[in-house]
């Protein structure tokens, strides 16, 4: 063992292990383990019963088992006796292929052969409600344009502060937090990374912005679309690729300082968009983020068609700065280790096949959509969503057809038992199914 969990424990005075991992609908599994039993969890696992998570098993498959991470440990800052650890899965001596960190750290894999590895940064968006989530907490909050607005970001000071010094307190490098463009929506920004320590991070950052919101008696909430009339709940990706020590991406001869490389790359994920969806827009709430109206401030800040600009909020893809993109497709429920996967994946189809993403756009693509009929829209509703990726040979290929029928299996069992009383109609309200079953996403 490269780390001794015992060792860091005894130094670092704590007293419980949160052993977790997340499931194929991104929902944060863990047991709480004393530290006197962490070096044998360390060797072998703690064990779960696969059939009781969302992770397509029956009760009769054995036991799988979380092998703690010990590069992912993560002393909680606000209760330091306890150390959260990221896991992988494994069943019967094999990593279970459907278990997302495997799924993501596979992709890894196929990068490193090429000497590359990819960096990024996540922008999470979230919301903060009351607790029985029938309304934003601040009811001062109610300007038509609230984004930035600097006294709703200052009435929730304590709690903002309490996770940005907890960030802090991590090494992660926080530079900004926010209010968003709706009311009661807040984001905070951290330093990019390795893309498996930004899974990692993101997963724990949920956790405790969720956490916390709890602790100073409110409800936080990275729903997709809670509110009708106000913006959605993105979840920004940045991206690039790396060799040793240089950007892959980086060509300051290039108008928008991209590197051939970064354009096939890019040109992958075009390509393979509408299949993504089902990762990055998981959930059937997901849907009344794309392809929306225009909310309460003007504007939806998500796409609906799949193109590409310069620093151009309007598209899916935008080139904020020479050497790397932003992709504005995934929303908060987004699985945090299927959102790098699903990237990487398409990535490197478009380096691989030297994929063209023809050329980019500057027209404010909210108005002009019209003018191009050509491009290809993204889903309108989860269940389009999973057709395309039940059709995408690629994406079957890169992580394998069991794991993708998998998926697509329980997704549509979803969708079946939300059809129950429910009809999807984004001219409607939002249900009372949706509420329940994506709040806490």
């Amino acid at each position: 063992m490269s780390k001794s969990l015992e060792k860091i424990a005894k130094a670092k005075k704590i007293k419980y292990f949160l052993i977790s991992f997340v499931d194929l609908f991104g929902v944060l599994r863990s047991k709480l383990v004393p530290t006197q039993a962490i070096g044998e969890m360390q060797k072998n696992g703690a064990g779960f019963a696969g059939f009781a998570t969302w992770l397509d098993m029956t009760p009769a498959d054995s036991d799988m088992f979380a092998i703690p991470d010990p590069d992912s440990l993560i002393q909680i800052p606000w209760n330091k006796e306890v150390g959260w650890l990221a896991s992988d899965l494994w069943m019967n001596g094999k990593p279970v292929k459907a278990s997302p960190r495997v799924m993501l750290k596979d992709q890894i894999k196929k990068l490193s052969k090429r000497n590359l590895v990819m960096k990024s940064g996540v922008e999470c968006e979230y919301f903060l409600i009351s607790p029985d989530a029938t309304d934003i907490a601040d009811t001062r909050d109610i300007q038509p344009k609230p984004c930035y607005d600097q006294s709703a970001l200052m009435r929730r000071y304590d709690l903002i502060k309490e996770i940005c010094d907890s960030m802090l307190t991590l090494g992660w490098g926080p530079y900004q937090n926010d209010h968003e463009d709706a009311n009661g929506q807040f984001e905070m920004n951290w330093n990019y990374d390795n893309c498996l320590i930004t899974a990692d991070r993101h997963t724990f950052f949920k956790f405790m912005v969720k956490n916390l919101a709890e602790k100073h008696g409110l409800r936080a909430t990275f729903m997709p679309k809670p509110f009708e009339n106000l913006t959605g709940n993105g979840c920004h990706a940045h991206v690039s690729l790396w060799g040793s020590k240089n950007n892959k991406f980086l060509d300051n001869g290039d108008r928008f300082g991209l590197s051939k490389m970064a354009y096939h790359f890019l040109g992958g994920v075009l390509k393979n968009a509408e299949s993504l969806a089902a990762f990055f827009n998981p959930t059937i709430n997901s849907y009344r983020r794309i392809n929306a109206p225009p909310t309460k401030s003007g504007a939806s800040w998500s796409p609906s068609s799949i193109s590409y600009s310069g620093n151009n909020r309007t598209h899916m893809i935008r080139i904020p700065d020479p050497g790397r993109f932003e992709l504005r497709l995934m929303d908060g429920s987004a699985n945090p280790y299927l959102l790098q996967a699903g990237i990487i994946a398409s990535g490197l189809y478009g380096i691989e096949n030297k994929v063209d993403p023809g050329q980019p756009l500057q027209c404010n693509m909210y108005t002009d959509y019209k003018n191009y009929p050509d491009l290809n829209k993204l889903p309108d509703d989860l269940e389009d969503a999973l057709e395309k990726l039940s059709d995408n040979k690629l994406l079957k290929e890169a992580f394998g057809e069991d794991v993708i029928n998998s998926y697509l299996k329980l997704k549509k069992q979803e969708i079946d038992e939300f059809n129950k009383d429910e009809v999807f109609d984004k001219r409607k309200d939002i249900t009372e199914w949706e509420r329940k079953n994506t709040l806490d996403c």
